[in-house]
């Protein structure tokens, strides 16, 4: 029996099965019920069908708004994220309103997707990490900084115990720490610590580039030393993603930025829903890891779109590893407490102006991070760890966060 692509959208109509309906033919063969027996038999292996609908809300117009599932042929596409976008939502996408919720694939489409590398167990054995969240930093800035800044930057950020440290996204014109001189700079200095802390830094350069000199590039970056690599993944596309993944010789870990995400999930009734497009999309695309917005700062994303989009990467079953959320903007030493509590021991809290704004330096607010991090995990409040820590005592006295 043929496999078949399930795929949700939340629409409205005034008859939510027609449109399920008018979707699945419309985005298969075009149309139906005017062709000739013959060809109809002809075409049907490549025929969508209208599989369920939940009514969610009555409008005032009439429509009903609510969600509808549409199952497509896995026959009719390649097993790649452009035409598996483009075959469930590519014009669709411009029909009114309507929103890419979610997809649900069998295991034959997902042989062409080898996942993440690494994944949270990888990364985990890589750092010698596995009884608590891990802590990342983030240059704050990096553009046009004289390479010596960077290199000091660097150093305060790993010494005071983070376990990574990623470029900021935007770090494109690198001519003052060009890309692979930086990565074997980082690299000394992280060395350094390993052979005095005994506990590795892990350094995720931002691989830029045109799109068809990407892999040699991530390539290049591996034989100069590189420990990660940071990756717009919308920007330059979820297939080139899929590539590096992919790639024998790219062998190091790939953390994902939701740069340009902005543009596909905020609004209620257009676009991708984040869970699908930060969530389920980059996994099979193969993120090591993925930043979205943390429900706490001023870019925050709804709490449950954000818990369900980590639950995607976390503990979804989907023939893929796992991959490290990491939930982003506006995090400080007072929140690990919450950030514990919604998303456990599997994610990566990240800082940047939670680590440069500490009164004692960056060294000081990665040691502030690491000491609510350690207290938290052990069930001791904030209050309690900073008897024991001077700087998470001042990142409280700043910040608030008692609990």
């Amino acid at each position: 029996m043929a496999e078949h692509i399930l795929v949700t959208y939340l629409t409205q109509a005034k008859d939510l099965l027609k449109k399920a309906e008018a979707i699945a033919v419309g985005m298969t063969v075009g149309s139906w019920t005017d062709l000739p027996a013959a060809k109809q038999e002809e075409l049907r292996p490549y025929l969508g069908a209208a599989v369920g609908t939940q009514p969610l809300e009555q409008l005032e117009n009439g429509e009903t708004r609510g969600l509808i599932t549409v199952s497509y042929p896995v026959g009719n596409f390649t097993r790649d994220i452009p035409s598996l976008l483009t075959g469930i939502f590519g014009k669709l996408s411009m029909d009114g309103k309507i929103k890419l919720v979610d997809i649900q694939l069998p295991p034959s489409f997902l042989q062409g997707f080898p996942g993440p590398k690494f994944g949270i167990d990888g990364l985990r054995n890589l750092l010698g990490v596995h009884d608590r969240p891990l802590l990342m930093s983030i240059f704050k800035s990096c553009l046009g900084l004289p390479f010596d800044d960077l290199k000091t930057q660097f150093r305060a950020q790993a010494e005071g115990g983070v376990d990574l440290v990623k470029d900021d996204e935007i770090f494109f014109a690198d001519e003052r720490a060009p890309f692979l001189e930086r990565i074997q700079a980082f690299k000394r200095i992280s060395q350094e610590i390993e052979e005095t802390q005994g506990r590795k830094v892990l350094y995720a350069a931002n691989l830029t580039g045109p799109v068809n000199e990407l892999n040699d590039r991530a390539k290049r970056a591996v034989e100069a030393g590189a420990d990660c690599l940071l990756f717009n993944g919308l920007a330059f596309g979820l297939d080139a993603l899929h590539r590096l993944a992919a790639d024998p010789d790219v062998t190091i870990p790939i953390m994902a930025h939701p740069a340009l995400a902005g543009a596909y999930y905020p609004s209620p009734d257009y676009g991708i829903a984040a869970p699908l497009l930060l969530g389920t999309l980059m996994r099979i695309a193969g993120a090591d890891l993925v930043l979205f917005p943390s429900p706490y700062g001023n870019v925050a994303m709804e709490k449950q779109e954000a818990l369900r989009l980590a639950n995607n990467l976390v503990t979804a079953e989907i023939g893929v590893k796992r991959s490290f959320p990491v939930p982003s903007a506006g995090i400080h030493p007072g929140l690990v407490p919450q950030l514990y509590a919604d998303f456990g021991l599997d994610q990566v809290v990240n800082a940047g102006g939670g680590i440069h704004g500490h009164p004692g330096g960056a060294s000081a607010g990665a040691q502030a991070f690491v000491a609510a991090i350690k207290g938290v995990v052990a069930g001791k409040t904030l209050q309690e760890a900073a008897q024991e820590s001077e700087p998470l005592a001042q990142a409280l006295a700043k910040w608030g966060g008692g609990k």
